[in-house]
C-alpha cells in the first residue's frame, strides 16, 4: 500500500522520508520581504488539492463574514546568548565563546537551553554572560546535562532577567538563516500583534500581517481572537526517527483565555469557520479541543506535546494560513494531515518551480 493510500488511516505506517521534497538552497529566504505584508500566497483547496497563485494582500478577501480568525500573540524573546566558561582547573585552557539558546523556562530562575559547543560544558560549571563593555550581566550554573547539547541552567536571581537578555541577547533566527541577526530582526522577526513574551522562535505565519491588513479583515466582518503558545524547541528540533509513529515533540506552554474560549464555543455552535494563523494556533486549538469537557472549551493554561500527522481528526480548525516548511518536518506533517499529503506535496512542487520563498521569512499558503 502506498503512502497516499494509507492517508487518513489512524496509525498508518508512514515514514518521515515520505514527507521529503527537493528544495534548492537559494529558495530559503535569508531576509524578510522589503515590506511587511508583500509576500506571495498560494491558495489551495483542502478537499480537491487545486491551487492558485495570489498575494498576501488578497488574504482578507479569502475570508468570509463571520469567520473566526485566531492569532498567536506570543512574543519572541532575544533567546540567543553568548557566554564564557569559568575555568574549573588552573591547567584548563580558555575556550572561545559558548552559544546558549534558551528553549523553555523550567522553574524559578531556571531555563532549559541548547549549548554549543556543548561537549565540554559539564554539570557544576558556571557560565558568565558579558555585556558589550565586557562587564558581567548574567551568570548561570549548569545543573543537568541532556542529549544533543541540552542543559538545565540556573541563573543568579539578582538581575532583572528579561531586562538583561533584552540588553545582551540576540534574535533567535533559525539555523537555516545563514547570517548573524541584525538590529532590524528585532522588529521583523516579531508579529505586529505580539504581546505575551516567551517564544524562542516566531510564529511565522503571523509575520505577514500589518495593522492595515488586520483592519481590512475586521471590516469584512471577521471576528479575531488570540491564543498564546510559546514556541520552543519542538519547532526547530530535527526529527531523528524513521517512522512518524515514533515522533515525540517537546512540550510547549499555551494559554486559552476565557474570551477566546467563548468566541470558539460560539463559532462552533453557529457553524462558523475557524481560521488558524499558523501551525502553533492549530496545535493549541486542537490540544484544547481534546481536553474539552462536554465539547465546551474552558479557559486554562497548560502544556502540550500534541503531534498532528495524517489520520488526525480535526475538531476545530476549518482553514489554515501557514508558511512553507522544512522537508521531513513535523510542521509539514501537520499541514499534510490537514490537506492530504499528496495535495500538499504537489503544491510544494509548484511553489519550488515558481520560486516561492521558503521558511520563516518566506511566502505563505492559505488552505481552505
Amino acid at each position: 500500500m502506498s503512502p497516499d493510500e494509507q492517508y487518513g488511516k489512524p496509525g498508518a505506517d508512514l515514514r518521515v522520508n515520505d514527507f521529503d521534497f527537493d528544495l534548492p538552497e537559494d529558495l530559503i529566504a535569508q531576509q524578510p520581504p522589503a515590506e511587511r505584508g508583500s509576500s506571495r500566497m498560494l491558495v489551495i483547496s483542502r478537499t480537491t488539492g487545486t491551487f492558485k497563485d495570489s498575494t498576501f494582500a488578497q488574504f482578507p478577501s479569502c475570508l468570509n463574514p463571520g469567520d473566526l480568525l485566531v492569532l498567536n500573540d506570543s512574543r519572541v524573546i532575544p533567546a540567543r546568548l553568548y557566554a564564557r566558561r569559568t575555568l574549573r582547573r588552573e591547567r584548563e585552557k580558555p575556550t572561545g565563546r559558548i552559544e546558549v539558546m534558551l528553549t523553555e523556562p523550567a522553574g524559578k530562575n531556571r531555563w532549559r537551553a541548547l549549548v554549543r559547543p556543548g561537549r565540554k560544558v559539564a554539570i557544576g560549571e558556571r557560565l558568565v554572560f558579558p555585556g558589550p563593555d565586557g562587564a558581567t550581566v548574567l551568570e548561570a550554573d549548569v545543573l543537568e546535562r541532556g542529549e544533543y547539547g541540552e542543559r538545565l541552567l540556573r541563573f543568579e536571581s539578582g538581575a532583572d532577567f528579561f531586562a538583561a537578555i533584552e540588553r545582551i541577547g540576540h534574535t533567535p533566527l533559525p539555523p537555516y538563516i545563514h547570517r548573524d541577526d541584525a538590529d532590524a530582526d528585532r522588529e521583523r522577526y516579531q508579529t505586529v500583534y505580539a504581546r505575551e513574551r516567551g517564544s524562542v522562535a516566531a510564529p511565522t505565519a503571523g509575520l505577514h500581517f500589518t495593522p492595515e491588513i488586520l483592519e481590512a479583515i475586521a471590516a469584512r466582518g471577521v471576528e479575531v481572537a488570540r491564543v498564546t503558545l510559546h514556541v520552543g524547541l519542538g519547532t526547530f528540533a530535527p526529527i531523528r526517527v524513521e517512522r512518524i509513529s515514533e515522533v515525540h515533540l517537546h512540550r510547549e506552554r499555551y494559554t486559552l483565555s476565557a474570551e477566546t474560549a467563548d468566541a470558539l464555543n460560539r463559532a462552533r455552535r453557529e457553524g462558523r469557520r475557524i481560521v488558524a494563523v499558523g501551525t502553533t494556533v492549530v496545535r493549541t486549538l486542537e490540544a484544547c479541543a481534546q481536553r474539552a469537557r462536554g465539547g465546551e472549551l474552558e479557559a486554562h493554561s497548560g502544556t502540550t506535546e500534541i503531534f498532528i500527522s495524517p489520520g488526525f481528526e480535526f475538531q476545530l480548525v476549518g482553514a489554515l494560513l501557514t508558511n512553507f516548511h522544512l522537508p521531513q518536518s513535523s510542521l509539514l506533517m501537520l499541514v499534510s494531515a490537514f490537506a492530504r499529503r499528496e495535495h500538499v506535496l504537489k503544491a510544494y512542487r509548484h511553489a519550488v518551480k515558481d520560486r516561492y520563498r521558503f521558511f520563516s521569512y518566506g511566502d505563505c499558503m492559505f488552505i481552505q
